[in-house]
């Protein structure tokens, strides 16, 4: 909202302090869902870690963690993936079995060519490089793992613009990149 300001004779662009259009304040903005999930997680591993069930200490693990949450919530959780966060839980629930079962089909990959009589005809390292349609962090961040994760294939380097580079065993490895993981990954995060 543009109003004049006769004491400095230019126009105010600030925000409405109230109404719809008012923006939330700044402590408000530290509340919220990433903040409390981080919480949860942290303290989760702090119990399991820790050992330590007694008044005493689980007062101290929940302030330590509070403390972690409130400085790095907004780094696990960006405030736009905030607000799909719900709805893409499940998605990613449905997506790590895919993975497992890609991941058990390379180690099966791997190990006929480690054990093949003939491996170092087979084995052929190359790097190859791909862009990616995936626009957020987090979801490039996720395919890069993915890739990492699948045996015969490691993510040498994402650009800022969505390149990959992607180190293969073989030509097979790298055949199916980017392919079905890409899509399911942008199904996961709604790109």
């Amino acid at each position: 909202m543009n109003t004049f300001n006769h004491a400095t004779g230019r126009e105010d662009q600030s925000q409405p302090t109230q109404g719809p259009g008012a923006s939330r304040p700044a402590h408000a903005k530290r509340f919220n869902a990433g903040f409390f999930l981080t919480f949860l997680i942290t303290f989760a591993v702090w119990l399991v870690f820790s050992g330590r069930l007694d008044g005493f200490h689980l007062m101290l693990g929940g302030i330590s963690c509070a403390i972690v949450a409130l400085l790095s919530a907004d780094l696990l959780f960006p405030i736009s993936v905030n607000r799909r966060l719900p709805f893409m839980w499940f998605r990613l629930m449905g997506y790590i079995p895919w993975l497992l079962y890609q991941i058990f089909k390379a180690n099966l990959h791997v190990m006929y060519l480690v054990f093949h009589p003939r491996m170092m005809e087979l084995i052929d390292p190359h790097i190859i490089e791909f862009d990616s349609h995936l626009t957020s962090d987090v979801s490039r961040t996720t395919f890069a793992n993915s890739i990492t994760l699948t045996p015969g294939t490691i993510t040498v380097n994402v650009t800022a613009l969505g390149k990959f580079s992607v180190h293969c065993i073989d030509a097979a490895s790298g055949r199916p990149l980017p392919g079905e993981m890409e899509a399911r990954i942008g199904k996961v995060f709604g790109e």
